[in-house]
């Protein structure tokens, strides 16, 4: 039956669990991982000129969600596997093991260990371990925990400088000197266990791709096999010396350890690059062949808020071979034409190299929506007074995923939490109740009725933000000490700074900086609907607080008078003093509570995000009417962006609002402009001086789609014809076609200029 799901792999992988469950965690892991890989590794492709697909079993070990199938730390897809029960689709010798296997599961996952160890506090907020689209489990939501470990920066410059076996050698040393001492040596034992398995996974590809070269028909293909053979074989046995070996072998590193970021690549493998290109080792178009074999691998193995590859930026050692591989790097986006991934990013200072951005304006010019830019000049010393970290160690911030920032393998941070600040604001107004269930959600902090002045319920507003924040923050500490009690993470242990040296896992005291950040959403909103709160309610008392409940609740059907007022209240996104001074006010006290959380947890850092992908719409669904005029459900605002057609008053207008709110505070916002193919081909000049003037008054971030809105409209109506359309959503890029109705309503409805 094509239907049957094979269970071999994942039965194995539990049965390795247990029969080592009373081992030392990294035995039982590198166990574990012996299983896993190369069972999961999938064939070479035809135009493949890398080894390393997967396919993730429905049981298995990994950081975090990796496509397809992969999850949290231990996993299992129960839900997944059910169905194939009920189906049918599982070979009937191994339907007992199945329902054994499953039984197994249910309290010795990764996340089951950490919401057993839930504090009393945290149980009846924290209720949801993702964030869903639909409504048919709908609880009412401010806060979300999120189970992964994710934004992992490994040291590739210490992978690559080591090799596979210079790296072995150096951890059986550190064992060496562990057993001489009496200390624990068995976090030793299991990495070096991990890197033979990675050594398999090398041999593994290595027979496959003489195989396949044996029966080609194709005698480039068979030679291009060959040479692949003799690549695997090679980092396998010896550190690699050219660039594609280098390249191999961090490719498949990253793919087996369970990233889904490759860092700053001009920096690990610049050198390679150069020293083959100037040595004629390679010519420029088999270096461009290879990268267009990494970037397929990538778009076809990752999701679209993954994927990211750095270049450019501050604190590089190798500037000018960086330079020259960062320009490969954006010639391989040019010639592999246009994607959703991978995201290249450019960090850029005053004094770069100026053809790495003049050759990114073409690019985005073109209708790309990479390279997405960052500004070192403001982020830089953000990032170092945000992490609290010397300037030299903050020019190594990593921006991750959807735009979270960490620092590249010394500090993690995985976005572990998620905050619905409009929600909040939603129940502030209602005495901690929900107001789509009736049910309790927040704190009894009063109804609107009950606060004389503005700042009596800004104080309140403040309560349950706080509340909401700090049983966050303590989610994030508790998720990193379960998780180091349960796995050590060894392939990113042993190339994350200090943990072989100290003897510890990443998690458990071995890793240089733990931090964690909060994604928010919907702040943007909240703002808006404070200053019309603040504006209608309390300065001109047009709209009684029970009146605006009224309103609200009744989703301005019938109150149309009120909605105009509260539409025509400022609005962030217009250089207007009222709207921004609130949205800086907000913005301030989100951040700095956050922040603060670093106090009273064992965190290093504890940093607000604001991202959005598609949540912002999401999310937007489930929270009801609005004082800012947003009718119940509709999207919210994405990222520090105005919310969809709020800026009315021009692009100079738009940036003087968005350079307000401080990057010193926080781990990454995103910014996301949007303009007309005309301004390019026409206005290029004004086009790059407003980006110039942007950057050079604060501005920390771009995410830019060069797009015409009437082409977004004809879309919505001809989609066929519309197929290579890309747009930024927020934190990633999608095809504008394959969106929800209500995401292509909301890109839809922000500014074009």
């Amino acid at each position: 039956m094509n239907n049957v799901n094979d269970f071999t792999m994942e039965l194995n992988f539990t049965e390795a669990y247990r029969k080592n469950i009373g081992e030392h965690i990294a035995i039982r892991e590198a166990r574990c991982l012996q299983a896993q890989f190369p069972a999961v590794l999938t064939d070479i492709q035809d135009k493949d000129r890398l080894a390393g697909r997967t396919t993730w079993g429905w049981v298995g070990f990994s950081p975090h969600n990796a496509p397809p199938n992969c999850a949290y730390g231990y996993f299992c897809h129960e839900q997944k596997i059910i169905e194939l029960i009920e189906k049918g689709n599982i070979p009937v010798e191994q339907r007992h093991g199945v329902y054994d296997m499953l039984h197994f599961w249910k309290t010795e996952n990764t996340k089951a260990k950490v919401e057993a160890a839930f504090s009393e506090k945290m149980l009846p907020v924290l209720f949801r371990d993702e964030l869903v689209s639909l409504p048919y489990n709908y609880k009412p939501m401010v806060a979300q925990p999120i189970y992964r470990m994710a934004g992992v920066f490994v040291d590739y410059d210490k992978l690559l400088s080591l090799g596979l076996p210079g790296l072995k050698q150096a951890i059986s040393e550190h064992r060496d000197k562990a057993k001489t001492e009496g200390s624990d040596f068995y976090l030793y034992e299991g990495m070096l266990i991990a890197l033979d398995v990675i050594v398999d996974c090398c041999f593994h590809y290595q027979r496959l791709s003489l195989e396949k070269a044996r029966v080609s028909k194709d005698n480039k293909r068979a030679e291009e096999l060959r040479k692949l053979a003799h690549v695997l074989e090679t980092i396998a046995t010896s550190k690699p010396g050219t660039f594609y070996e280098a390249l191999q072998l961090s490719w498949l590193y990253t793919l087996v350890c369970g990233s889904l970021e490759l860092g700053r690549m001009d920096v690990y493998l610049g050198d390679y690059y150069v020293h083959d290109i100037d040595h004629g080792i390679i010519t420029e178009e088999e270096a461009l062949s290879l990268m267009h074999s990494l970037w397929r691998l990538i778009i076809e193995l990752f999701r679209d808020v993954d994927g990211r590859i750095i270049i450019g930026g501050k604190g590089r050692r190798n500037e000018k071979n960086a330079d020259r591989f960062s320009l490969l790097a954006l010639e391989t986006m040019r010639t592999y034409g246009k994607a959703i991934l991978p995201q290249l990013t450019l960090r850029f200072y005053e004094g770069m190299n100026p053809e790495l951005m003049k050759k990114s304006m073409a690019l985005i010019g073109d209708g790309f929506t990479f390279p997405l830019l960052y500004n070192d000049d403001v982020l830089v010393p953000g990032v170092a007074h945000a992490h609290d970290v010397p300037l030299e160690t903050a020019e190594q911030y990593m921006p991750l995923g959807c735009g979270e920032i960490v620092l590249d393998h010394m500090g993690f941070g995985t976005p572990s939490g998620s905050l619905n600040v409009l929600k909040a604001l939603d129940i502030t107004l209602r005495n901690g109740l929900d107001n789509i269930t009736g049910k309790r959600l927040g704190l009894p902090t009063g109804y609107f009725r009950d606060f004389a002045t503005f700042d009596d319920f800004f104080s309140a507003y403040k309560k349950q933000l706080r509340f909401f924040i700090e049983i966050l923050a303590d989610h994030e500490a508790l998720e990193y000490v379960e998780t180091g009690k349960q796995s050590p993470y060894l392939y990113l242990s042993m190339l994350y700074d200090d943990c072989i040296e100290r003897g510890k896992a990443i998690f458990s005291g071995g890793i240089r900086y733990l931090g964690g950040s909060l994604e928010s959403f919907g702040s943007v909103n909240a703002a808006d609907s404070l200053a019309a709160i603040k504006n209608v309610v309390y300065d001109r008392k047009l709209i009684s607080p029970d009146r605006l409940i009224e309103v609200l609740d009744n989703n301005f059907v019938g109150y149309e008078k009120e909605h105009r007022m509260l539409l025509d209240s400022p609005k962030y996104g217009n250089d207007d003093a009222y709207a921004d001074e609130m949205m800086v006010a907000l913005h301030d006290f989100i951040c700095n509570t956050i922040r603060d959380q670093r106090n009273r947890t064992n965190l290093d850092w504890y940093l607000n995000v604001l991202i959005n992908n598609k949540q912002n719409t999401i999310l937007g669904r489930w929270v009801g009417a609005t004082a800012d005029g947003r009718k119940a459900g509709d999207a919210m605002a994405n990222g520090n962006t105005p919310a969809g057609g709020n800026d009315k008053k021009g692009v100079t207008a738009l940036i003087n609002s968005i350079v307000k709110p401080s990057h010193a505070i926080h781990a990454g916002a995103v910014q996301n402009l949007r303009f007309g193919y005309e301004m390019f081909t026409h206005h290029r000049e004004k086009l790059e001086s407003i980006l110039e003037t942007y950057f050079k008054k604060g501005g920390s971030q771009a995410m830019i789609t060069v797009i015409n809105k009437g082409d977004l409209e004809k879309a919505l109506e001809e989609p066929q014809k519309y197929q290579n359309m890309f747009v930024r959503i927020g934190g990633f890029s999608a095809r504008y076609i394959d969106l929800p109705r209500d995401v292509q309503l909301e890109i839809l409805s922000r500014t074009t200029y």
